[in-house]
Formats: structure tokens, C-alpha cells, sequence
């Protein structure tokens, strides 16, 4: 036996503390299992996080997707308002501008109505001057003839 020459404590002594290391290697790797497992369940969950974020950051995304395009949409609708605002000022001011043509066309058609009248009015004095001048002369020929 190659071990024969070692005394026999000794060779006690070797194994137990072969055991001891062993023992002392197997609570380290068991240790080592247990850190790892502990790192990979770390991992695991800072990928669950990081998924999460990413998902979180997607929805914000849409979202703000989503308020842009309702605000290009108000925008839009703005121009669009501002638009029939001004065609509605046109309309108001060519109808101002319609009003008072209307307005100095009525007021021409009074003068010219006034202006008609007048003149009836004149002619009406010359035609009773007339028929008076017409009795006189009649009255003057009967006084005549008597």
C-alpha cells in the first residue's frame, strides 16, 4: 500500500481534512449556486422591468401620437373657421356695400318721386290758371254779348 509508510493518525488527520475542504468546496459552491441563482433571478426580473418600460414607453408613444393628431385636427378645424370667418366678413361687408346702394337707389327714387310730384304739381297751377283764364274770358264774352 502506498500509504502504508504514513501512520495512521496522520492519514485520519488527511481525511478529515480532505473532508473538511471538500465539505468547505461544497457549502462554496453551494454558495456559488445560490449567488447565481440570485443574479439570475435579478436578471430576470431587471428583464421584466426593462420589457415593462419598453411597453410604457410604446403606450406613451401612442398617446402622444394620438394628441398630435387631434391637435393637427383642431389646427385644421382653426384654419377652416378662420376661413369661413373671413368668408363671412366678405359676405357682410359686399352686403353693407349692397345696403347702401340699396339705401342711395331709395333715396334718388324719393328725390325723383319729389321732383315728379313738383312738377305735377306746377303743372296742375298752370292748368287751374288756365281754367281760370278760360272763365274770365267766358264771363268777359257773356258780359260782352249782354
Amino acid at each position: 500500500m502506498p500509504n502504508d509508510h504514513i501512520p495512521q493518525e496522520q492519514q485520519r488527520q488527511q481525511a478529515e481534512g480532505v473532508r473538511e475542504k471538500a465539505e468547505d468546496s461544497r457549502q462554496d459552491a453551494e454558495e456559488e449556486r445560490e449567488s447565481t441563482e440570485g443574479h439570475r433571478m435579478s436578471a430576470e426580473s431587471g428583464r421584466n422591468e426593462a420589457e415593462q418600460f419598453r411597453r410604457l414607453a410604446e403606450e406613451a408613444r401612442e398617446v402622444r401620437d394620438q394628441h398630435r393628431e387631434a391637435l393637427e385636427t383642431v389646427r385644421i378645424e382653426g384654419e377652416r373657421l378662420r376661413e369661413a370667418g373671413e368668408m363671412a366678413r366678405t359676405a357682410g361687408e359686399e352686403a353693407r356695400a349692397a345696403a347702401e346702394a340699396a339705401r342711395l337707389a331709395a333715396m334718388e327714387a324719393v328725390h325723383a318721386t319729389a321732383e315728379t310730384l313738383q312738377a305735377t304739381l306746377e303743372n296742375m297751377k298752370v292748368v287751374e290758371e288756365m281754367r281760370r283764364t278760360l272763365r274770365e274770358i267766358r264771363d268777359v264774352k257773356r258780359l260782352d254779348s249782354n
